[in-house]
């Protein structure tokens, strides 16, 4: 069975705030597809980036790089909305919360995408 195709949806707001909406599995094949979506906003000055994550289903170490090197690349963290328990967990163990800005719960994070 093959993993469902990662879309991802972008919106570019006033100033240079950007959000990137996430939907399928993000792993080793699609990674590189967020990765050049975030550089391409870059390029065109967005630095402030949310990314959304609630209609990801799989988010597996490919994934976890790609938020990394999205990372790099700006000087404002990148902000993780729509975040699962499982990846929670998988970023605090990893240490990338302290990399990453995520809201403080489930239930913040959900009023940001809104």
């Amino acid at each position: 069975m093959s993993s469902p195709l990662l879309t991802i949806e972008v919106g570019r707001f006033d100033g240079d705030r950007a959000e990137l909406r996430l939907s399928g599995d993000l792993d080793f094949d699609s990674a590189p597809d967020l990765i050049s979506a975030v550089a391409e906003l870059r390029r065109d000055g967005y630095q402030q980036l949310v990314i959304d994550l609630t209609g990801v289903g799989l988010c597996d170490s490919s994934g976890l790089s790609a938020f990394v090197v999205a990372r790099r690349g700006g000087s404002v963290p990148i902000r993780l909305t729509g975040v699962s328990a499982t990846l929670r967990q998988l970023l605090d163990r990893t240490g990338l919360t302290e990399l990453l800005d995520l809201p403080a719960s489930e239930d913040e994070g959900a009023q940001a995408a809104g």
